[in-house]
């Protein structure tokens, strides 16, 4: 069975590997049809994330169909397409007896921590397929970014009447833009791209934009748009400690940041004439929870989220280890990726 592994930083290596045993108690076995790229895979690929292991198998934004089930799976059958939910929570520690299964003691995210879907069947836990037979396979793999998105906004509170500056217009930041609608704010974009902001006025329907010139001029840009008042919410999705860190400066009194990028580096800002004057309140933002993958499957199926402009790119299986880099450049346009495993 073919898969796909990052040996090291750069470097694919084509894989030969032995089919899946049967499912157990709880287990699918199922065939991998789509799989999502994004920021961490690319993060992979350059050594730059700080959560991937080496070697592995990457892949987890996935649509899949169920080939066979083990004893006591009642959620799936055979022949039916599920979006896969990649993060393996352990079920037992504090945080997921809270319900925070996100944010598991001993989380591993498939194709980040453990292998995940760049092969043809896998086995996973039946508990991590969520049903969506009227979805395609690359709806199915782009629930997992667009759940990224939904639990960022779900930290923030954002609600109707508030400005929500995002920052980053990448796929992460796509996603938040998603809920931000839905949740009835007002939205604003900032990225350092001029490319990537006319898609979000184009395709997206965001008509307030700001192009990021590193300077004073960026608050300046965003007092403009909100009557001088900044944003209610700012969520951060760069993954650059530079941007993370300037963040604050968009908050309004009494606003919050959500920083749903990761960095390595470590985030020094003044605590006094911004964070505490200001009363700002900081939160991160890990993964997602398991009602996301349902709501999102739903607002879909509902036709409340558009999928059409969000996969920008194919591939073939066997081209990926020669198109992966070319995905990397800015010129590329590149939004969304998606593997076509057939």
């Amino acid at each position: 069975m073919k898969a796909l592994q990052l040996e090291k930083p750069e470097t694919w290596k084509r894989l030969d590997i032995p089919e899946p045993s049967a499912p157990a108690a709880g287990e699918a076995l199922v065939r991998v049809e789509r799989v999502g790229i994004c920021g961490t895979d690319f993060g992979g690929y350059l050594g730059k994330m700080p959560f991937f292991s080496y070697p592995r198998i990457p892949g987890h934004e996935l649509g899949v169909e169920v080939l066979a089930v083990g004893a006591g799976v009642a959620n799936v059958k055979p022949g039916d397409r599920c979006s896969v939910e990649p993060y393996l929570n352990c079920q037992q520690c504090y945080s997921c007896r809270r319900g925070f299964t996100n944010c598991c003691e001993h989380h591993q995210t498939l194709g980040v921590m453990c292998d995940g879907g760049l092969t043809e069947r896998i086995l996973l836990p039946a508990r991590k397929l969520h049903l969506a037979n009227s979805l395609t396979a690359e709806q199915c793999a782009l629930v997992e970014t667009l759940a990224i998105g939904c639990h960022a906004v779900d930290r923030s509170a954002a609600k109707s009447g508030e400005n929500v500056l995002i920052i980053g217009a990448g796929p992460i930041g796509l996603s938040a833009l998603e809920f931000v609608k839905l949740a009835g704010a007002r939205t604003i974009v900032m990225d350092i791209s001029e490319s990537r902001l006319a898609f979000v006025r184009e395709k997206m329907g965001i008509p307030d934009t700001i192009r990021v010139q590193g300077d004073e001029s960026d608050a300046k840009s965003l007092a403009e748009l909100t009557s001088g008042q900044l944003a209610d919410v700012v969520i951060d999705a760069t993954g650059s400690h530079k941007s993370m860190v300037r963040a604050l400066e968009f908050a309004a009194f009494a606003g919050r940041v959500v920083y749903v990028g990761i960095t390595q580096q470590n985030l020094e800002f003044p605590h006094a004439p911004i964070m505490h004057r200001r009363e700002l309140t900081l939160l991160a933002s890990r993964n997602a929870l398991s009602r996301d993958f349902a709501r999102i499957i739903g607002l879909i199926e509902a036709g409340q989220i558009n999928t059409t402009p969000w996969i920008t790119h194919h591939a073939k299986f066997d081209t990926v280890p020669d198109i992966f880099p070319t995905w990397l450049k800015p010129e590329s346009g590149v939004i969304k990726a998606v593997v076509e495993m057939e």
